[in-house]
């Protein structure tokens, strides 16, 4: 789905992330391999033990500046994180020094790009106060006896028999 242009951006940016934090830290850190499988709504992931980052093919081709800027210095983030300080909290504030003193990117742990095209079909639960809208994960999990409960009124959440 991607071309080679395509592939080669993200490891290009990658490697200027990596330079980046090189000078930064004066040290050398380990390259990741690539992979360009992500699925779902996540931009990308990245894997400490294995040092490896996925990329999401279609919100990259979708989103190619916002991707090449942010989610390429957010999953190297990680990585250089992970090979700093070993387990540390996700995005806590080893990543946030990282993403704002050696990238100088606003910390964000979320993207806010469009993900109508991949995602997947959505069930509709309700509680005592509202309805919502859960993945398949979630409603096969509550099927096997997994329990959801809203943040707000504390109430289990039931599966709605209206058409979604």
């Amino acid at each position: 789905m991607l071309t080679f242009e395509d592939k080669k951006a993200l490891a290009v940016k990658g490697e200027d992330c990596f330079i980046l934090a090189e000078c930064f830290f004066d040290r050398a850190f380990s390259r990741p391999t690539y992979f360009f499988n992500q699925r779902g709504r996540s931009a990308g992931s990245a894997h400490l033990q294995k040092n490896l980052i996925k990329f999401n093919p279609i919100l990259y081709l979708q989103n190619k500046a916002i991707f090449i800027e942010h989610v390429v210095a957010h999953e190297i983030a990680h990585l250089i994180t992970y090979q700093l300080y070993g387990k540390v909290k996700p995005h806590g504030k080893e990543w946030q020094q990282i993403m704002t003193q050696v990238f100088h990117l606003p910390a964000n742990t979320t993207h806010q790009l469009d993900i109508t095209d991949v995602q997947g079909k959505l069930f509709t639960y309700r509680c005592s106060c509202s309805q919502h809208q859960l993945t398949i994960r979630r409603h096969n999990n509550i099927k096997k006896g997994t329990r959801y409960l809203c943040r707000k009124c504390k109430s289990t959440l039931v599966f709605s028999e209206q058409e979604n």
